[in-house]
């Protein structure tokens, strides 16, 4: 008994099927592009301000550059100054002379810094907004500057004496090592002083209450222990409890800040 099996032949596809496959493709990737677009057109705009932010500390560390010499001299000072300073590479004089000037023109350009951040996470701000953005930008770098100074005028003239006399052992210092040690010193301890407004920033998104920062003292307590241990050079818990102090007082200033911001934003 023989089986007809009936092939079928496939049917060509005609010029009006490549066209309507062509238009389901081309309406299939114009959603795609639409929906997309206020990605692309965020990430542009992140682009953008970190542009400008990087052209800021460009411009102010190559205006740091004329008193980097100066500056040289002046955060050599505990250690008894530039002549008290060995060095023992060919371009370490240089290096350090590029360290300093870089720490002179982020603290230069760190209400610029400041400000494109801001304006990237708070867009369309409202009239009342701006003033708000206004008066944030130049506290953030009034307390960054007052962290820098606080490193300088207490932490640097404990912390040196300690490191260099440690056990009895004369020590000649390498001028990449101490001003390595300084400017990062310097910095860190600048952005822990941004602590109340980062938590006064977080309130506003409403993220966080002063209610629950009031609440969670022992955790920051223990937050705040990892950060001085983290950035305090030496082991001693003096040292340690001079960075502690003035944190513990910032994380207040945070909670009354955050309740500032709750409150005003309650009144609206």
């Amino acid at each position: 008994m023989s089986v007809e099996v009936k092939v079928s032949k496939k049917r060509k596809r005609s010029w009006r099927d490549y066209l309507g496959a062509f238009g389901r493709a081309h309406r299939k990737a114009s959603v795609q592009l639409e929906t997309s677009m206020p990605l692309l057109a965020h990430l542009n705009e992140l682009r953008q301000r970190l542009f400008k932010a990087f052209f800021a500390v460009i411009l102010m560390t190559a205006i740091s550059f004329v008193y980097a010499g100066q500056m040289i001299d002046f955060l050599a000072g505990p250690i008894g100054g530039s002549k008290a300073l060995v060095s023992i590479e060919v371009t370490e004089n240089i290096a350090i002379f590029m360290r300093v000037a870089m720490l002179g023109g982020i603290i230069l350009s760190m209400p610029v810094i400041v400000y494109q951040l801001l304006r990237f996470m708070l867009p369309g701000l409202k009239a009342n907004e701006r003033v708000w953005l206004l008066t944030i930008v130049p506290l953030a770098s009034l307390l960054f500057i007052a962290g820098v100074a606080f490193t300088w005028f207490v932490m640097i003239p404990s912390a040196v004496p300690f490191l260099i006399h440690f056990l009895g052992i004369t020590t000649h210092v390498r001028p990449l090592n101490y001003f390595e040690f300084v400017t990062t010193l310097m910095f860190w301890i600048g952005i822990c002083f941004e602590l109340p407004l980062v938590m006064m920033f977080l309130a506003k998104m409403k993220i966080v209450s002063a209610k629950q920062l009031a609440g969670g003292w022992r955790y920051a307590v223990v937050a705040i222990a990892i950060v001085a241990a983290a950035v305090t050079p030496t082991v001693d818990p003096v040292n340690m409890g001079l960075v502690m102090a003035p944190l513990m007082g910032l994380y207040v200033i945070s909670v009354v800040l955050a309740a500032i911001v709750g409150r005003r934003r309650n009144g609206q």
